[in-house]
């Protein structure tokens, strides 16, 4: 379990506590002379690191003691621990590669292009070098990162990994036409690994249920961890939790899938495509 994972059960343990003692954020923070923020940063899982004193100081006013308040322990002091994409918070939100590592099912829809698990190095490095806002040693760590990322499809039990690719993206000369020639087979390569699905949606479909942007649905497999919507913007990035708000990404994602080509007919069109850049 990534570490990611084990604050965001951390963030939903305090809560829970925290209302079965019968007390409002108002009257913990009063008692414990702290202002609003302390206790909602953690509850609304917005920290990147378990503060363990900050943990034991709730617990003691909760009156969580023996086995669970050991168990409520040994969680924060797990997820304290260091994984890789801790050393790129200042490339990408740090939740997102937690999160991916922990997924078994990922959706994905990019409309202008390749999304990010797929890209090749040359493609991600003319990606970045095309928002002419980042030096070429931070364009290098970008790279690196979203490469890194990548590894989840070589583990041992890799997420079932659904992407939806507007063909708009795919025409695109990104970085050149030898870089979306081999970006393209690279698609067509990945297209045969029997956990991931690849599905062109053709310019033909016309307009389309996600005609808004990108998005990406990630869910866990167990009863527990919910599942959430990742959305990327230029400024800003979102996590949705709230059950509508999946639901209708859901919902969105599954319209979009009757407007794509199917898998079969997309390796096909993607060997075009790949055609389309001489």
């Amino acid at each position: 379990m990534s570490s990611t994972v084990r604050l965001r059960h951390l963030s939903e343990e305090l809560v829970r506590l925290r209302r079965a003692a019968g007390l409002t954020v108002e009257e913990v923070t009063s008692k414990l002379n702290k202002s609003m923020g302390w206790l909602t940063y953690m509850e609304n899982n917005k920290w990147v690191k378990a503060n363990i004193k900050n943990i034991t100081a709730l617990l003691d006013l909760y009156e969580v003691t023996g086995r669970q308040r050991e168990e409520i322990l040994e969680l924060a002091r797990a997820a304290t621990q260091k994984d890789w994409w801790l050393a790129y918070r200042d490339i990408f939100p740090i939740k997102l590669p937690g999160f991916e590592a922990a997924a078994t099912t990922i959706r994905t829809f990019e409309a202008l292009l390749v999304p990010g698990l797929l890209q090749t190095r040359d493609y991600a490095a003319a990606v970045a070098q095309g928002r002419r806002v980042f030096t070429p040693p931070v364009i290098a760590r970008q790279v690196e990162a979203r490469l890194t990322r990548q590894k989840i499809f070589d583990r041992e039990n890799p997420p079932e990994f659904w992407a939806l690719i507007d063909e708009a993206a795919l025409l695109r000369s990104v970085g050149g036409p030898g870089v979306m020639r081999q970006q393209i087979e690279h698609l067509v390569d990945m297209a045969t690994r029997p956990n991931i699905t690849i599905q062109v949606v053709p310019l033909t479909a016309g307009a389309h249920a996600a005609m808004t942007g990108g998005f990406m649905i990630l869910e866990f497999g167990n009863d527990r961890d919910a599942p959430l919507v990742y959305v990327e913007g230029v400024t800003r990035t979102q996590f949705m939790e709230k059950p509508e708000d999946v639901q209708s990404y859901t919902l969105t994602f599954e319209h979009v899938v009757t407007s794509a080509l199917p898998p079969d007919e997309s390796a096909a069109r993607l060997a075009e495509l790949r055609n389309h850049h001489p």
